[in-house]
């Protein structure tokens, strides 16, 4: 199936691009859809599509598979705008970080329109089409959400596209998906968003603190940097499941701190000694 479909990539930047290299020559035809004629441009001359253009009415009704990989917010719109364009039978997904509130709008879509959420769980803190690489979801598990009204022809058709790439199909529940990433993905880049800001605040008291900084800094601060337009729409529209993951995160803190305050070696060392083993058991099968 996937060899014969005509593939439509809504956004190519870090992650529409990188699955653009994977895809090209193993579809009929990869084709990126962009908003800027110079990013037509860049995606001919990286080689990350087979034809690139700025207007969905030249892309889009010839399209098998529509695939938006852009951000949250903007690809809401674009299943109202982009879904009437489609021919019977074509598959519109999304690579959003986001699930149930992307899902509803993709039930929403014209009947004669196929729907499935999806969500590769990689990336980088870098952004854009430069940032792309082939192999970037190579090993990473790709969340596909089906609806009730996904044929079982299309949801085989992104298990191809999943396995294709070398990533692991997870099927998940939009709401539970939402869950889970807000621990795992959502409220870290809050907390390490809050870290620098910390550390900022002690930078400018002292600017050396800079100069000590090193690796556990690094690690912990990453993500940080990631693009801020991105990570608002994912905060935005995973509002209850991230408000929630922070005040069980700063109870957690809280409960440290006391433990701290109190001198209570045993009980600190208890609740270090957890999250150690929680994270090397992680690290271990992953």
């Amino acid at each position: 199936m996937l060899r014969e479909a005509h593939v439509v990539i809504v956004g190519l930047g870090l992650m529409g691009a990188s699955l653009g290299y994977d895809l090209r020559g193993h579809c009929r035809q990869v084709t990126g859809l962009v908003r800027r004629p110079e990013s037509v441009t860049e995606a001919l001359d990286n080689g990350c599509v087979d034809q690139a253009t700025t207007d969905p009415a030249a892309a889009l009704p010839d399209a098998d598979l529509v695939i938006l990989a852009t951000p949250v917010r903007v690809l809401l719109r674009q299943i109202a705008d982009f879904g009437p364009m489609l021919k019977s039978g074509a598959v519109l997904t999304d690579m959003g970080s986001t699930k149930a509130e992307i899902c509803r709008a993709l039930q929403a879509a014209p009947a004669h329109v196929q729907v499935i959420g999806g969500h590769p769980m990689c990336g980088k803190e870098q952004s854009g089409l430069a940032a792309a690489e082939p192999g970037l979801y190579r090993d990473c598990t790709y969340v596909l959400c089906p609806l009730p009204r996904t044929a079982d022809a299309s949801h085989r058709l992104m298990l191809e596209l999943v396995l294709h790439i070398g990533a692991r199909p997870l099927v998940l529940d939009p709401h539970r998906h939402d869950r889970l990433v807000a621990a795992i993905s959502h409220l870290p880049y809050v907390v390490s968003s809050a870290l620098v800001a910390y550390v900022a605040a002690v930078g400018e008291q002292d600017a050396q603190v800079w100069e000590v900084a090193a690796s556990g800094f690094r690690d912990t601060s990453r993500v940080a940097a990631s693009e801020v337009k991105v990570m608002l729409d994912i905060l935005l529209t995973n509002r209850p499941a991230v408000l929630a993951a922070i005040d069980d995160y700063q109870a957690r803190l809280v409960e440290l701190r006391e433990l701290l305050e109190r001198s209570d070696e045993a009980g600190l060392r208890k609740r270090l000694e957890i999250s150690a083993k929680a994270r090397k058991a992680w690290q271990k099968d992953n």
